[in-house]
């Protein structure tokens, strides 16, 4: 038998589980949700193994992890970079990883179009055990923000904790990617 999507069901499942758990953090993982980067327009909810299915769907390119806050004054300052650079360098890969809650959705949305970033694929944590999360992405970051991730053509990572200075990433974009055009 063939199995055909419908694309009714979740929606109303969703509600139903914030109805009956009113407190519960939901996270509905979907065709909806789940959209390509390209037409992404919400959050995409980080939960265990997402970090390993980034990284399996970009092998052998390079990109960037950019790990964040509302909160983290840093963090807006390499988001606005961020940001800057993708208009140079339009190829750039960038991938927003918040660790604030899903219920922040909102402000996380607004401060990303605020840096030019609503184009960019982003996540927030969603799941309330960060550790388990933090220990995916790498079992030496101990929750230090802005946590930045160069993810290199040969798989080598290159991990930078604290505000990364431009004139470094900018170098590692050319070495990456080439010039800009």
């Amino acid at each position: 038998p063939r199995i055909q999507s419908i694309g009714e069901g979740t929606e109303r499942v969703e509600e139903d589980v914030k109805r009956l758990f009113p407190g519960a953090s939901v996270v509905r993982l979907d065709g909806d949700t789940m959209k390509r980067p390209a037409q992404a327009e919400a959050l995409r909810p980080f939960v265990a193994g997402s970090a390993q299915a980034l990284r399996a769907a970009r092998a052998d390119r390079p990109f960037v992890l950019a790990l964040w806050s509302l909160t983290c004054s840093h963090c807006q300052e390499e988001l606005a970079l961020l940001g800057r650079l993708r208009v140079k360098y339009p190829a750039l890969d960038v991938v927003l990883v918040s660790t604030d809650a899903p219920e922040d959705a909102a402000a996380l949305s607004a401060t990303l179009a605020r840096h030019g970033l609503t184009r960019t694929e982003a996540w927030v944590f969603a799941d309330p055990f960060t550790e388990i999360l933090r220990q995916e992405i790498d079992p030496r970051w101990s929750g230090e923000l802005p946590r930045t991730y160069l993810h290199n053509r040969d798989r080598s990572v290159r991990a930078v904790s604290g505000r990364l200075p431009a004139e470094k990433l900018e170098r590692w974009i050319v070495e990456q990617y080439g010039p800009a055009r």
